[in-house]
């Protein structure tokens, strides 16, 4: 003869439990891995500042918002995003900045030098050079901390 368990709030709550105490312990999982998996990340941001020229910012807008975005993407050059200064410091007037995101150095490195061989990134080029815009580029890599709410 078969068992017959009981239809209660008891085997219910006794379910609720068991998947909880499931889910919890892969979550413990993932966190006592977490530093194992950080120091293994070469993960690298590249913070880029382009130092527009006086009266040109509106035109450098435009070419990162109408050509240069797509050329980036087309080459996997991950744009978190695009700013441009705001308010009354002198020093950071006429300033450009994006960040780019990369899977690491090395990878970085590759898809700048497809993107500069790009025939569209030439054309891009050779228009700066009959009607400049930017005075000078900073580049900066940047690794996250551990604690970095971005990794």
């Amino acid at each position: 003869m078969a068992p017959t368990f009981p239809k209660s709030k008891y085997w219910t709550l006794s379910g609720i439990a068991l998947v909880a105490f499931a889910a919890g312990l892969l979550t413990a999982g993932g966190v006592f891995h977490l530093k194992e998996v950080r120091a293994e990340s070469n993960r690298a941001f590249e913070l880029r500042i382009y130092h527009a020229l006086p009266g040109k910012m509106p035109e450098l807008e435009s070419r990162f918002r109408d050509t240069t975005s797509k050329l980036l993407a087309k080459h996997d050059l991950k744009a978190v995003g695009y700013w441009v200064t705001e308010g009354d410091v002198p020093a950071w007037d006429n300033k450009f900045i994006f960040i780019v995101d990369h899977r690491s150095l090395e990878e970085a490195k590759e898809h700048w030098q497809a993107f500069r061989t790009d025939p569209a990134f030439q054309e891009e080029l050779k228009s700066e050079q009959a009607n400049k815009l930017v005075e000078k580029v900073d580049s900066t890599y940047m690794r996250p901390t551990d604690f970095s709410p971005m990794k």
